[in-house]
């Protein structure tokens, strides 16, 4: 497989975080000093993809906004001699990013569909912005590395604690076929704990073939009429082998207000110029709240 375009489906209603995305979208909550979403679109740079969609909706505007050139603050900076929206500005000058809106929320499976004609016949990857992370080698350039080596999709999964792993759509796994990769034999979307196949959860990054999108269009509508994207891996899994690649790293899930604070707390620790009066914050707090 060779992955040139990424997807990264960004229409969902954040209601997690309401009020605070009422008027904004929860892709654009600051993650230290940049939106959520810029981490993601990093992400996709680093693995050399250049053609990057978002999928959005009502209210996302802002998204829009933050990958566009700002002309007269740029114009401002420079004339003060403040270089902070350099790195915005190569990023873009590498990345051509594109909109489609997904008119009403459907569910995941729907939102990739939505990037069928854009896609036009290729291998793609998808990224949700959910899921950030921390880790040696970007976590899409792992999925890529797999997918190439196998010529064969993926989807990214992590160990997931039983109490949790009704959240998630599960994998029911074959052999392993190479340290950390394993064939798919089924999944199953949000299970009971009672009834999970495995422990291993599928989060955020997938590699995906153009093939995707004709299971996608025979996927039944299920609960709030929501597309289901696990229903059609289900299908594919079916007529060409697919693998589970457990990502290196350290993943965090801020669809969910503590995982977007704990994502704050181990991001800033990443920057040296934060990461002492960080370390000492948070000394502070643990000795106040009687931890040390």
């Amino acid at each position: 497989m060779r992955v040139a375009k990424a997807v990264v489906p960004a229409a969902g209603l954040g209601t997690r975080f309401l009020p605070a995305t009422k008027a904004q979208p929860k892709e654009m909550l600051p993650v230290v000093d940049r939106p959520a979403i810029h981490y993601i679109a990093e992400e996709v740079d680093a693995c050399g993809i250049r053609d990057l969609l978002i999928v959005t909706g009502r209210g996302k505007r802002a998204i829009e906004d933050h990958f566009d050139r700002a002309i007269e603050l740029e114009r401002l900076l420079e004339a003060t001699g403040n270089p902070r929206l350099g790195e915005l500005q190569a990023l873009l000058d590498r990345l051509q990013v594109f909109y489609v809106r997904q008119g009403t929320p459907r569910g995941l499976g729907h939102a990739i569909a939505c990037a069928e004609r854009h896609i036009d016949g290729e291998d793609f990857a998808v990224l949700l912005p959910d899921d950030l992370y921390l880790s040696p080698e970007p976590a899409l350039s792992q999925l890529i590395s797999v997918a190439e080596r196998l010529d064969a999709p993926v989807v990214a999964v992590v160990p997931v604690p039983p109490q949790d792993i009704s959240r998630y759509g599960v994998v029911t796994v074959g052999e392993e076929v190479e340290p950390g990769v394993f064939r798919v034999l089924d999944m199953v979307e949000k299970p009971r704990q009672e009834e999970a196949p495995s422990h291993l959860g599928v989060v955020g990054r997938y590699v995906l073939p153009p093939g995707i999108f004709s299971h996608l269009a025979r996927v039944e509508p299920g609960a709030g009429g929501e597309i289901q994207l696990t229903d059609a891996l289900r299908a594919l899994c079916q007529s060409r082998p697919v693998y589970a690649v457990t990502v290196v790293g350290e993943r965090y899930d801020i669809g969910e207000p503590l995982g977007l604070l704990r994502a704050q707390i181990s991001f800033a620790l990443q920057r040296p110029e934060l990461r002492q009066g960080v370390r000492a914050f948070l000394a502070e707090v643990a000795k106040a709240n009687g931890l040390l």
